[in-house]
Formats: C-alpha cells, structure tokens, sequence
C-alpha cells in the first residue's frame, strides 16, 4: 500500500507534466507579460518605455490632474452587471433545457445535443453578423415585434440592449448546457422521491433532493458563461451599436487605436483580479455553507 501511493503520485506527474507546460507556456507567461506592461508607460508613437510606474492603475482607479473620476471602475461595474444578466438568462433556459435533453430517449440524445453545439461551429463573428441580419427591419423578428406593437413599423431590433442580451445568450448558452447536462444525468432519483414521500412540496424537493446533486455541473457552466461574457466585446460593439462601453471594448481600443498598452494591461490585469475575486468569493461563500459547488 505504502509503494502503491508514490506511484500513482509520479504517474499523475508523468500525465499532468505535459498540461501544466501548456499552461505555463501559454497561458502563465502571457499573463506574466501583460502584468509586466501594465507598470510601463506609453511614448509619443505608442512605443513602451520605462521607468516602473504605477500611473496606469492610477488612472484607472480615477486618479488624475483634474481630481477623481469613476469613468473605469464603472465600466468595469457595468461589464460585471451585462455578463451577470446574461448567466441568469442562460441559467433560466439551461435548467429545464438540461432536464428536457436527460429525459429524452437514448437515440435522440446524441441528435439533440448536436443541435445545441451546432452554433459553435460557426465563428462567433460570423453569428453575429447574422444576427444583425435576423434583426433588421426586414427580418422576421423585427416584423413580429412590430406586428405585437413592441417596436414601430419598419423599426429594427438593433442596435439595442435586447440585441445584445440575445446575442450573449444565444452564444454563451451551450457552456452552460453541457456540464448541467452532465449532471442531470447522473441525479439518483431515489432521494427525490423519498423527499416526496416524506410530504416536501415540488420547490423543497429541488432544493434539498435535486440541487446539491447538479451543483457541480451548475457551478461548471455558470463559470464558463460569466468568464468570458465579462470581456466581451464583438456582440456588444455589433449588436450594440457601440452606443454602451464596456470593459472588453476600452482593452481593445487601448491595444488598437490608442496603442497604449500599460493601460490597457492594467485594465486587463483589474478585471482578470475583479473576476477572479467575484469567483473565490463565491467559492468561500459555498465552503462556509458547507456545500461542495466547485467543480
């Protein structure tokens, strides 16, 4: 027993040496260079000269020669509401969807789970632009909208707040669906119905039967959808029309048409700590309860 266990130890190395190198190279080292950046400051043609300073996060925090101003942390306010609206849009569709797909039979599944990865085998850009063409005044949901009295006649349905809210959902839903899905399918639904046995109402056995045996896939797929809709920038720009700033479109614009990339590495280096806070404050908050949520 006692030789059994460095063994497993060095064939976990052996089998994670090759991941954590990837990681490393990159991921960790790309990381390590924006944070470098981030403490630089911009010359005349955009070039990066020295010396270390703090004046990019400065600037961020508002701290400037014409006093404070909160113009980035509320940007940054602003990105983290958008991506939060977004994952409970994808966590209102993704439950009873992940429920629908478990129940099916087993020569639909296959049939039905490609369906929900089909979007993602299109460029995101490309299912955006197509978006701006099923939203616009000749469309089918622009002629819909206007025939219920929801938007004038001829009116397009972009760039709006709903253009972008749909466009997030339509393509953040998948990450959401998959690893809930994964979970739904391994519930024991025993503990449900010895829940209902014992008189819980339907809400009581989903929270006490149900939900503790899907968190882990729930948690999975609430952070994959959160992540990365924190720094979107294409659906917001496209559907948006460019009209709302957020957060993935002020990181690009400094490493484009500003070419001031201490800033915008600052900016990158605030939110990646921003959303990896909101993250590990969840995690305490699950740990405290005494619920395992991490996936």
């Amino acid at each position: 027993m006692s030789q059994a266990v460095p063994h497993r130890r060095q064939e976990s190395t052996r089998l994670g040496g090759p991941v954590l190198l990837w990681l490393g190279v990159f991921f960790l080292v790309p990381v390590g260079l924006i944070l470098g950046v981030s403490f630089l400051t911009s010359g005349s043609f955009g070039e990066l000269e020295g010396p270390l300073t703090l004046e990019s996060y400065r600037r961020f925090l508002g701290f400037g020669s014409f006093g404070w101003e909160a113009l980035y942390p509320i940007i940054v306010a602003r990105s983290l509401a958008l991506a939060a609206n977004t994952m409970m849009l994808c966590l209102g569709l993704a439950l009873p969807l992940a429920f629908f797909l478990a129940g099916l039979p087993a020569r639909w599944k296959t049939f039905a789970l490609t369906l929900v990865v089909i979007p993602l085998w299109t460029n995101l850009l490309v299912r955006t632009y197509a978006w701006q063409l099923l939203l616009a005044p000749g469309g089918g949901l622009a002629k819909l909208a206007a025939t219920l009295g929801l938007v004038p006649s001829g009116a397009a349905l972009y760039p709006s707040a709903f253009a972008v809210s749909l466009g997030l959902v339509c393509d953040y839903l998948p990450f959401l669906v998959l690893p809930l899905y994964a979970s739904v399918e391994k519930i024991d639904w025993t503990q449900a119905e010895a829940a209902r046995d014992l008189g819980a109402s339907g809400w009581q056995v989903f929270r006490h039967a149900i939900l503790p045996q899907i968190r882990p896939g729930l948690a999975a797929g609430i952070t994959l959808v959160f992540v990365p809709a924190t720094g979107q920038f294409v659906i917001p720009d496209l559907l948006g029309g460019a009209k709302t700033v957020l957060l993935g479109n002020v990181i690009q614009q400094q490493f484009g048409a500003s070419r001031d990339w201490p800033f915008g590495s600052a900016i990158a280096t605030i939110s990646m700590l921003v959303v990896l806070l909101a993250l590990g404050l969840h995690h305490c908050v699950a740990k405290r309860k005494g619920e395992v949520e991490w996936p």
